[in-house]
């Protein structure tokens, strides 16, 4: 995990998938061709995942696929599959997974200086006082 120069955490990690085949020839399990897919996530995903995860631990990640190309400095033409990651979790297939929320600090509130209603008085206003001319509930304002 790095941070940016404005201080926003991400995180970036490889997942691997390795196919298994059973050979029915030998008894024996086989593995594939692993197949590499580079992942990246932000803020406070970024460091949930720098501070849970680790190498070899199994996950189950979710997010937007996408590819990135350009050309190497020898002027071939590159390109890889990048997970930008939404989501990212413990495999619960063979461990078991103790969840803990993260505390988070709540920034104060603040206000717009031109807010005209963050600014009201603690003191409810005097009853209105109906006009002189009129008599009864008809001269007072009806209730909110």
């Amino acid at each position: 995990m790095r941070f940016t120069s404005a201080g926003v955490a991400v995180a970036r990690f490889t997942v691997a998938s390795t196919p298994r085949t059973f050979d029915r020839e030998t008894g024996a399990w086989r593995d594939g061709e692993p197949t590499f897919l580079d992942c990246s996530c932000w803020r406070q995903l970024a460091e949930n995942v720098a501070g849970s995860l680790s190498k070899g631990a199994r996950v189950v990640a979710a997010g937007r696929l996408r590819t990135d190309r350009w050309e190497s400095p020898e002027g071939e033409k590159r390109q890889r599959m990048v997970l930008d990651v939404d989501d990212v979790g413990a495999s619960m297939t063979f461990a078991t997974v103790t969840i803990t929320r993260t505390a988070r600090a709540v920034p104060p509130r603040e206000t717009a200086p031109d807010d005209p209603w963050a600014t009201a008085s603690p003191v409810r206003p005097a009853a209105p006082v109906g006009d002189a001319d009129q008599e009864g509930p008809a001269s007072e304002e009806p209730a909110f």
